[in-house]
């Protein structure tokens, strides 16, 4: 009889310890990456750090545009501490799968490609891209761009294109670099964004001009990863209402004078 005795309780012993083991793992299980960022009480945040207006170092070599500022809105409306991180832009992607941030807020274009790894908040501006040569050059458009150099930042759609064109590719790890080479005689153009083109022809007063329309249009995007349904909700409703409050209107006039999205 005692044998038995025991035995019940052991038994019970491990159904008990068994049950809180599993209450433990199901716990864990259930823990949602917007969970976690609530929980350490802040938002990582990745961009290249080299997209000017967008994002880049100021003089104080502190990292600002308007990026930065619209990840540290949609921080505050999640009621944590924003952390903007710079990477090399052919990093991001990987960088985001493997958890060293938790989102991408860098003027990324949402594309079909992109979508297979990761997913995107809805778009918080659009934009194109465009040809930017001297002001001396014959060049009218993208046609026009068989067989010349052409700069553009590495792993960009940008890069993509150049190359459908028939261009002679050069790759930079940001569009100043590439500005800076056409400025000594290095390249024939450069594709970017058209709202980067006009701001740096603009701030450095280069001798540069935008030809032909636009080589195609882009939706931008917040990056997330595909685990994260729960965070992607939340980024999304801090980019409604900051459109609808005006917040967004407000940021994007002190960087542009003009709403872009």
């Amino acid at each position: 009889m005692k044998k038995i005795t025991t035995l019940i309780l052991v038994s019970l012993i491990l159904l008990v310890a068994t049950g809180c083991g599993a209450s433990k793992s199901n716990s864990a299980a259930t823990t949602t990456t917007l969970d976690r960022i609530k929980a350490d009480g802040k938002l990582t945040y990745a961009m290249s750090g080299q997209y000017p207006p967008f994002n880049f170092y100021n003089e104080q070599n502190v990292l600002t545009g308007f990026d930065v500022e619209i990840g540290q809105e949609i921080a505050k409306r999640i009621n944590v501490k924003p952390t903007p991180i710079a990477t090399e832009w052919d990093g991001l992607i990987a960088g985001l799968t493997t958890s060293k941030f938790d989102m991408i807020l860098g003027s990324m274009a949402i594309t079909d490609e992109r979508l297979e790894k990761v997913d995107f908040s809805t778009p918080y501006y659009r934009s194109g891209a465009q040809v930017i040569v001297p002001s001396d050059s014959k060049i009218s458009g993208g046609v026009d761009l068989k067989g010349k150099t052409v700069g553009v930042v590495l792993g960009t759609t940008f890069e993509t294109k150049a190359r459908e064109l028939g261009a002679t590719v050069k790759t930079y790890k940001g569009d100043p670099d590439a500005f800076n080479d056409m400025a000594n005689g290095r390249l024939d153009a450069v594709i970017t964004d058209k709202i980067v083109g006009l701001n740096a022809i603009k701030k450095n007063n280069y001798p540069y001009k935008l030809v032909g329309d636009l080589l195609y249009t882009e939706k931008m995007g917040i990056a997330i990863r595909k685990d994260s349904p729960k965070l992607l909700e939340a980024v999304n409703n801090a980019l409604t209402a900051m459109l609808n409050d005006g917040t967004y209107k407000k940021i994007s006039e002190k960087y542009f004078s003009a709403d872009i999205r």
